[in-house]
């Protein structure tokens, strides 16, 4: 990548409190970190979705239950859920307790761990390891275990970049695969980047 951002700056708690389209632009550029059996997996986030309460594609939509439970605790908790029943799907929860919203992590850029990443994804090019949702939950080695976590510390957390760069572009579009509220354009990407997992719409 031309874009060498060194993410190793520890997040702090009130980041991951505004809301989720706020947050969503926020952490495109942003790293994840996921520590696991002596084994370190990262990857810089290109591609981000936000969800809220106030619109009906969110699970939080109708409110708290014991799936979405996460979306509502305060910003910064992991929200995982499976898709199909197969595919894992990571968000960042967002905003103060109380409010559903979460913002969703389509893509990364590989950094660390590239190995047990294409172990994960037998078969796959460097720039597949981690291009949609499923597929960056697989290459990292997320599951249902890790719902709820604080990725503020722990084994997987998010770091902002060290340096005070920008990321690069930022460009916005609408949500991906989803049948309402489409007119939203809450998806965010990193501009150019070969790893994010469609072309905006």
């Amino acid at each position: 990548s031309s874009n060498r951002i060194s993410s190793s700056a520890p997040i702090e708690s009130g980041f991951f409190t505004t809301d989720a389209v706020a947050l969503a632009r926020s952490l495109i550029g942003c790293l994840l970190l996921h520590d696991s059996e002596g084994a370190r997996r990262s990857g810089l986030i290109v591609e981000t979705e936000a969800y809220s309460e106030t619109e009906p594609s969110c699970h939080a939509h109708r409110g708290r239950t014991e799936r979405n439970w996460p979306m509502f605790e305060r910003g910064g908790l992991a929200y995982v859920y499976l898709i199909y029943g197969i595919h894992h799907c990571f968000n960042v929860s967002a905003g103060e307790a109380g409010t559903g919203e979460a913002v969703l992590l389509r893509a990364l850029e590989p950094r660390e761990g590239i190995e047990a990443m294409t172990r994960a994804r037998t078969g796959r090019s460097h720039g597949e390891l981690c291009r949609g949702p499923g597929n960056l939950c697989a290459a990292m080695g997320i599951t249902m275990e890790h719902n709820g976590l604080d990725l503020l510390e722990g084994p997987l957390r998010v770091l902002r970049p060290s340096c005070h760069s920008s990321p690069g572009r930022i460009g916005s579009s609408r949500r991906v695969g989803i049948t309402r509220a489409r007119e939203l354009e809450w998806r965010f990407y990193l501009s150019g980047s070969p790893y994010v997992s469609s072309r905006p719409s």
